[in-house]
């Protein structure tokens, strides 16, 4: 076959690769969006729980789509209402009621000091999320008119939904355009070309709209509820920040291949064949991670797994298949004014092999010294506190949570969320005297009733989602089931009660948490065995996948200790969210041993040729500036979380961001190369380096027409 037989046909192979992967963006867009299915329970936890048994049973009471939006009137100068005040404010109450569920508004209740008001406006809450946030957001319209200097705040279930909405709007666009601008601007410096990063970027871009649309269709089919807009989010940037890690690892190789290689299309077949395998192994590591989250006991987890793992998949097929063909279409003058010609001299690995020069010479201070700054990081976690209470989700402040801490410093904590029990209606005078004697309850009042089914209110003193309020949660539990025939009548799911059950909004964060803690349990055990399973699949040994497993584990306490000296000392976070430790923890062990993969990989394919001291120390130098851009890229992708104003998405992107670093900088660049040197051949036990065959070194070609 002739020279430009080939180059025709590798240019027309390239162009139906792209002709494919624009037909197959065109299907997966038009694609049907099947109907959202209902979510599990307000909190996606499953009917094992007590709060969603007792949503269950509210289906059964006459006001079972009901919930109050509390209005809170103080005076801003923080005096007690006057007895004009108190007059506006019973006037406000006869207008309110076209907002109320039944158009009535109960009589507004002052506090005993005199300086608060609250009005409990029934809504109702059918119609889902974006229904009521409409609804919050009339009320507080219609309350704007109250003269100075009277200061009005809407909290409730209801206006915490509301502000959760409202922090998602708009968020797509806003965390698409930072990503993207952040990834352009670290592609520029790490080309240094006017035209190179362009191709990635427009490629990457395209991967993350086009799984945006796929999770659309992918979540809802699966039978899993998406509502939230977190998990896009998290999508997302993990999407950008894979699939560019993908691509700078192909098109480092390919540069390389450029110089052994005068025709293109050959170079980008021997790039593929090299870089095809760390590529695969690292997205199926990232694809097993995220999909243990299927076991989580939350549906946002669940749905966080379907979708990351689509948005892996997709990353891979963009880098393995779309990338490769564009780049060759617009040949080696895309990377002006670097423009890598056969024989020319390689001007990166200059800083890594001097390193790695360091490395090799001392292996042991290198390698203890690594672990103790590893150990010292994860020292500064030794005092964290976990879970956030109601008003401690947002960095920003809603009015939500302004208007329950004006509650909070007049009423009871808990008197924006009371707990719900349920019961039977005989038994409510029972319940109503086991609740009054609990500790940390400050009223108990009887609530709406239906034939089979009664619930009784009680209020809290401490604010929801503090220990305080978790302790009287789980003590008011154990003393309503002790109440003789109170057990409500059984629900699906539910075989039989013990005795009358404890839900609510307060209840749900107390499962949640508790929900948490399990799921952390049970899942960080089996992702740390598939990752050890895919390593040694991989390199064909057993001591490498140990330490390499071993040194992402203790880089992520060292982030999450690093991390959590920030968050306190820095940030003022009053405490960790208690999902975080759980997602941290799957995105950093999946993608921190990505790089690990990248550098052993070539560390055994060169250790083929020259053995494994001098193996390793090609794949640092080689590697070295292509691993430490992309863990760079992908540190400040996550970090791109931080512009949304949910501490829980904060603290994620800050920990990932931290323990990418880690893992880049040091991990990767220090303590895995000095565990080599250290080691030799035994790093590879009970695998062996086998020579590698005449065929893989590389050889002469003929040349070709300038351009090719």
């Amino acid at each position: 076959m002739s020279l430009f037989t080939r180059v025709a046909r590798g240019r027309l192979a390239a162009w139906l690769t792209v002709v494919a992967a624009i037909v197959v963006g065109g299907v997966v867009f038009g694609l049907p969006k099947p109907d959202n299915p209902a979510p599990v329970s307000a909190t996606g936890l499953s009917v094992e729980w007590q709060s969603t048994q007792v949503e269950r049973l509210q289906e059964q009471l006459p006001s079972r789509d009901v919930q109050p939006a509390i209005v809170v009137v103080s005076r801003d100068d923080g005096a007690a209402l006057t007895e004009a005040d108190r007059a506006t404010v019973g006037t406000a109450a006869g207008t309110l009621g076209r907002f109320a569920e039944g158009g009535q508004v109960s009589p507004p209740q002052v506090s005993p000091d005199g300086t608060v008001a609250l009005l409990a406006v029934p809504f109702s809450t059918a119609g889902g999320q974006e229904v009521v946030a409409e609804r919050v957001a009339d009320l507080r319209e219609a309350l704007t008119d109250l003269p100075d200097p009277l200061q009005v705040e809407v909290t409730g279930a209801p206006a915490f939904t509301a502000d959760l909405t409202r922090v998602f709007e708009g968020a797509d666009v806003t965390l698409l355009a930072v990503t993207a601008g952040v990834v352009a601007l670290l592609l520029l410096i790490t080309y240094r070309s006017p035209f190179l990063w362009i191709v990635p970027l427009v490629i990457v871009a395209a991967t993350e709209q086009l799984t945006l649309r796929a999770i659309d269709t992918i979540v809802p089919a699966v039978g899993i509820n998406l509502q939230s807009g977190a998990v896009t989010g998290i999508a997302s940037v993990l999407v950008f920040g894979a699939a560019t890690d993908y691509a700078l690892l192909l098109i480092a190789r390919y540069r390389e291949e450029l110089r052994r290689e005068s025709d293109r299309f050959a170079a980008m077949r021997a790039a593929l064949r090299r870089t095809a395998e760390p590529i695969l192994a690292s997205g199926g590591t990232v694809v097993l991670g995220v999909l243990t989250l299927l076991l989580s006991e939350q549906e946002i987890n669940r749905a966080l797994a379907v979708a990351c793992a689509t948005g892996v998949v997709f990353a891979m097929f963009s880098a393995l298949f779309v990338l490769p063909a564009a780049l060759v279409l617009f040949g080696r003058g895309l990377f002006w004014p670097f423009v890598p010609r056969v024989g020319s001299p390689a001007r990166e690995g200059r800083v890594w092999g001097r390193l790695g020069a360091i490395v090799v010479r001392r292996p042991v201070p290198v390698a203890a010294l690594s672990v103790l700054l590893l150990a010292g990081l994860a020292l500064g976690g030794l005092g964290i506190r976990t879970g956030l209470s109601e008003t401690e989700q947002f960095r920003v402040e809603p009015e939500a949570v302004a208007g329950a801490q004006t509650l909070a410093r007049a009423f009871p904590a808990g008197t924006t969320q009371p707990v719900a029990v349920l019961t039977t209606p005989s038994a409510v005078p029972a319940v109503t005297a086991a609740a009054e004697a609990v500790p940390g309850v400050a009223s108990v009042r009887p609530g709406d009733a239906g034939q089979d089914v009664a619930q009784v209110d009680v209020i809290l003193e401490d604010e929801p989602g503090t220990p305080a309020s978790d302790r009287t949660v789980a003590a008011l539990r154990e003393a309503v089931a002790a109440v003789p025939d109170s057990a409500p009548p059984a629900v699906d799911g539910v075989d039989a009660f013990t005795g009358a059950v404890v839900g609510g909004s307060v209840a749900a964060t107390y499962d949640t948490d508790e929900a948490n803690g399990r799921d952390l349990r049970l899942i960080l055990p089996i992702i740390l065995l598939l990752v050890l399973g895919v390593l040694v699949a991989l390199l064909r040994g057993l001591v490498a996948p140990v330490l390499l497993v071993l040194t992402v584990v203790a880089s992520f306490f060292a982030s999450l200790g690093a991390a959590w000296l920030l968050f306190d000392h820095v940030l003022g976070f009053p405490a960790l969210d208690s999902g975080v430790a759980l997602l941290a923890f799957v995105f950093l062990v999946a993608l921190g041993v990505d790089y690990n993969i990248f550098l052993v990989t070539r560390a055994r394919e060169d250790a083929r040729t020259a053995g494994t001291r001098d193996g390793m120390l090609s794949a640092l130098r080689v590697t070295g500036g292509v691993i430490t851009s992309a863990g760079v890229l992908l540190a400040a992708v996550f970090a791109v979380l931080g512009v949304l104003p949910l501490i829980l998405l904060t603290q994620i992107g800050i920990i990932v961001c931290i323990g990418v670093l880690l893992d880049t900088l040091l991990v990767r660049t220090v303590l895995v190369p000095a565990l080599a040197f250290l080691l030799g051949d035994r790093f590879w036990w009970p695998g062996r380096i086998t020579p590698a065959p005449a065929e893989d070194t590389p050889t002469e070609r003929e040349p070709v027409p300038a351009g090719q």
